[in-house]
């Protein structure tokens, strides 16, 4: 290209001039010429580059240089509330309801009124119990004198042994007839009592399933249920398989649990916020649903102020256990590889380099490392993003700072200047 931009117009003039064929010598010198001009060409693209060479500068990382320590653990499941007493509201006679006497959703006292059936036909009833109870006692009275009258006549031979056995037997017969009248009005009076459907227990109602005018069928009829919510009681389960895992790696001594079991919870929110008083793990079943296989278990939280209502679905967060000498890493720093999880390790000659790893239990916002890590390992945290393959050269800074400006750029955020950025070796002279 050069020779014939140097000789072109030249060989226009004399398009029937032949030139020569150059000789050896000319086409070692031609090039010579190229590669001269091919380096210098590389030179300025390597001065005006940001590596040596003209490759890119070594991306900047954080890292964490792993260490043991005792890291509190964590376990959260799946949970419904309901309250610590559940009592269903039934009335215990036949009869038709005429009056509800709470609010739906309203906080009720033990003993108080809920329902009011019809009492007028158990007024009928006890009222004739009361009569027949009259007309026993009548009857054991003068039962109970005959007898008296013939004791004498007897010791007067004026009556017979079976005069007297008659009389004595009547006389505790009649008195046997008072008790059953008697019973049948105690019997009466309950019912009458029962027209009035009480509360069992102070809480809160649900709503009412029965309405004025219905007929209540006695006590297969349910009316409302009423709960107590101050303590409330949190339902869920544990899977066996976690269960024995976690007691395995107790006796490991890899895990430290509560004594007996008895961790501390919390409640998450599905919205996320997290009730402020903690609560207590009461009950695990030592039996394992066929079904679900999972055990039951039952925490236990203060809810003086009501919040927490029953039938809600939550989080639970059980809180207590520890593990001794574990190795936690931020969550972001574990990538998932084609093997599976590893993570960036920074090289004594400050390289990148994957490690694979075996993770654990979740920790707040880190992974527990089972195996994989030593104490004394420097974990890439930040800057991962910009390691493009293993083994790339890394320089460890605040991968989140702003770059360098130019000279005369204004002033950052906090009021100072940026440093400028170096200029290539050879740009001054250039300008001069």
């Amino acid at each position: 290209m050069y020779i014939l931009a140097r000789f072109g117009p030249f060989v226009k003039e004399t398009p029937s001039m032949k030139l020569p064929s150059p000789p050896r010598m000319t086409g070692i010198f031609l090039i010579v010429i190229l590669a001269v001009m091919l380096a210098a060409c590389g030179k300025g693209e390597g001065q005006g580059g940001h590596g040596p060479g003209g490759g890119m500068p070594p991306a900047v990382v954080a890292i964490k240089e792993i260490q043991l320590s005792t890291v509190p653990v964590e376990f959260e499941y799946p949970a419904q509330t309901a309250g610590s007493r559940e009592a269903e509201v039934r009335a215990r006679v036949t009869g038709i309801l005429i009056k509800r006497n709470f609010e739906e959703g309203a906080v009720v006292r033990a003993g108080q009124s809920l329902f009011q059936l019809d009492s007028a036909p158990f007024e009928a009833v006890a009222a004739r119990a009361e009569a027949d109870v009259s007309a026993a006692e009548a009857r054991a009275a003068a039962a109970q004198r005959n007898a008296a009258r013939m004791k004498p006549l007897f010791a007067a031979k004026a009556a017979s042994q079976k005069d007297v056995d008659d009389a004595v037997s009547a006389d505790e017969v009649a008195g046997a007839d008072v008790k059953a009248a008697k019973a049948r009005l105690r019997e009466a009076r309950l019912n009458l009592e029962y027209t009035r459907v009480e509360s069992p227990i102070s809480g809160i109602t649900s709503r009412a399933m029965k309405s004025e005018g219905s007929l209540i069928n006695g006590p297969a009829e349910l009316l409302t249920t009423v709960s107590q919510l101050d303590p409330i009681y949190v339902n869920f389960g544990l899977s066996e398989a976690e269960t024995s895992r976690l007691r395995s790696e107790a006796a490991a001594g890899k895990l430290e649990l509560p004594k007996d079991f008895r961790f501390d919870v919390a409640l998450r929110f599905d919205n996320g916020k997290v009730y402020s008083r903690p609560g207590k793990l009461v009950f695990t079943d030592s039996r394992v649903n066929a079904q679900t296989g999972t055990s039951d278990a039952r925490a236990e939280v203060p809810n003086p102020n009501g919040e927490v209502r029953p039938g809600q679905f939550v989080r639970i967060v059980l809180k207590g256990a520890q593990r001794p000498n574990a190795i936690a890493v931020p969550q972001r720093a574990v990538q998932e590889g084609p093997q599976g999880k590893m993570v960036y390790v920074l090289s004594p000659d400050s390289k990148a380099m994957p490690r694979p790893v075996v993770v654990g239990d979740w920790n707040g916002s880190d992974w527990i490392i089972t195996s994989g890590l030593n104490p004394g390992d420097k974990v890439i945290v930040d800057g991962i993003a910009k390691i493009f393959f293993p083994g790339m050269p890394v320089q460890v800074g605040d991968p989140n700072a702003p770059p360098p400006g130019p000279p005369g750029a204004p002033p950052g955020k906090d009021g100072k200047a940026p440093s400028p950025q170096p200029s290539p070796k050879g740009e001054g002279e250039k300008k001069k």
